[in-house]
């Protein structure tokens, strides 16, 4: 990670006040502190004489009434405050605003021209469809999508497309990024020496792009190469995938006495990297038992997403065996398969079962949804095109009733990664990773908005708000 530049800046503003209490004249220095890798973040270290509360408020020059708070720094001396989404090749002006015993004071008025964006990077992402009306809900969200190459970003972009924040590491990949319940950026790190979404470093950092956890392997609990997956428990916990490797004896299935078979499990570790529990394919089930063995064992199941399912167990789905399985948390125990010769029967029912199969035959972010159905994203390598499917599961007696079918425009077929989530009732986010899309979509497959990407995005997340302190 590259480390922070301070810079100082020239002012010791004058205070005005309403009041005569000791919140006045309270400002020693102000110096800028600018957060590697990205400029429409900007971060001031303000020294008080004495110890104070403490916000920043900011706006453009050209539009006064918006005006943004940054979140309060309470009693201390030493504050550091975080100006977040600003625009590139904007003028802005900001006050600094000190609290104490009931008093508050305004510092004067200063003014900054924010930076351009850097080369390249204002057309990463790039609007290529929109119809004229939008869901109120995906107006006033985000996306977020990440970029497997070097360097590596994290972008999260508004309904225009427009970059309002991003994360760049220089020397590694982002495989995966996922924004967390508080406000954070949870993801998947490696260099290019790593293939597609496997990578050997875990890193969140806050919006103001501060480094609030980083675990590399081999440090503490993280002794495998992990995968496509990373995210909090219930339990404040980090849960992930692994890539586990086993010898086993295939000569009775035409092998070697040791051959080397390349499985999946999950890995949770707690809030200090430390290993709390894990698991392996290799538990629950034996690669001789698999047919195709000999050919798929350098890569036997291919897991590509893990989600939490509402009973606290896990649903884990495997590419090359086109099965989505659930897994106990608590003892390892792998209560069904769903999928290509797995325990459930597929039926069709309700008014977007559509036309197709009710099958699937490869998945990826298999999750459930607010509407209790399990969600994915059907690749469709034996059609070439892509849907979405839910399905109402009926646990007990192994039923699984199409609910939707949403047949993709053939031009987002992708034949790996992917993703597709709910934004409201009726569209869903969807990315199509070898189409380099990100787009939104009815329930009919009509695309509603679309941006492409100047990179292969592994899967896109929307975000349905950002912390906006004091807006």
């Amino acid at each position: 990670m590259q480390a922070r530049l301070a810079v100082p800046v020239l002012f010791m503003g004058l205070f005005l006040s309403g009041c005569t209490s000791g919140c006045i004249n309270q400002v020693i220095s102000i110096s800028e502190v600018g957060p590697a890798g990205n400029i429409l973040v900007r971060k001031l270290k303000i020294v008080t004489r004495d110890s104070v509360d403490l916000f920043v408020r900011y706006w453009e020059k050209q539009n006064k009434d918006r005006v943004l708070t940054t979140q309060v720094s309470k009693n201390s001396r030493q504050h550091v405050q975080t100006m977040l989404y600003l625009k590139p090749g904007t003028a802005y002006e900001y006050q600094v605003v000190v609290e104490k015993r009931g008093c508050q004071s305004m510092g004067q008025v200063e003014s900054f021209i924010n930076q351009e964006l850097p080369a390249g990077l204002s057309e990463i992402l790039m609007p290529a469809e929109r119809k004229q009306s939008l869901p109120v809900k995906y107006q006033q969200g985000f996306t977020l999508v990440a970029r497997r190459e070097l360097p590596g970003q994290m972008y999260i972009a508004d309904v225009k497309g427009n970059i309002i924040w991003y994360h760049t590491v220089r020397d590694a990949g982002f495989k995966v990024a996922h924004f967390t319940a508080r406000s954070t950026l949870l993801s998947i790190l490696a260099p290019l020496s790593y293939p597609t979404s496997y990578g050997d470093e875990i890193l969140e950092v806050s919006l103001a792009g501060d480094t609030l956890f980083h675990l590399k392997k081999g440090d503490k609990g993280l002794d495998k190469t992990i995968h496509h997956e990373i995210f909090y428990n219930a339990a404040n916990q980090l849960v992930t995938l692994t890539l586990e490797k086993k010898v086993v004896d295939l000569s009775s299935v035409g092998g070697s006495k040791a051959d080397t078979v390349t499985g999946d499990g999950i890995l949770v570790l707690d809030r200090h990297g430390n290993k709390v529990w894990s698991w392996s394919v290799f538990d629950v089930i034996d690669p001789k038992s698999d047919p195709r063995i000999l050919k798929d064992k350098s890569d036997w199941l291919h897991a590509n997403s893990l989600s939490i399912d509402r009973d606290g167990n896990y649903l884990m789905s495997f590419y090359l065996s086109g099965q989505v399985w659930k897994i106990n948390a608590s003892n390892g125990e792998l209560i069904w398969k769903l999928g290509r010769g797995g325990d459930f029967s597929f039926s069709k029912h309700g008014e977007f079962s559509g036309p197709g199969s009710a099958t699937f035959s490869e998945s990826h972010a298999v999750h459930r949804s607010a509407d209790n159905k399990l969600l994915l994203f059907e690749n469709g390598t034996n059609k070439k095109r892509s849907r979405v499917l839910a399905y109402s599961l009926d646990e007990d007696r192994h039923e699984a009733s199409l609910a939707e079918n949403i047949e993709l425009p053939l031009h987002l077929y992708s034949e790996r990664m992917g993703s597709a989530y709910w934004v409201d009732s009726s569209s869903l986010l969807v990315c199509s990773s070898q189409a380099n899309s990100v787009a939104l979509t009815d329930r009919s497959g009509e695309i509603l908005w679309r941006i492409r990407t100047g990179f292969v995005p592994y899967r896109a997340e929307f975000i349905d708000s950002l912390p906006m302190f004091r807006n």
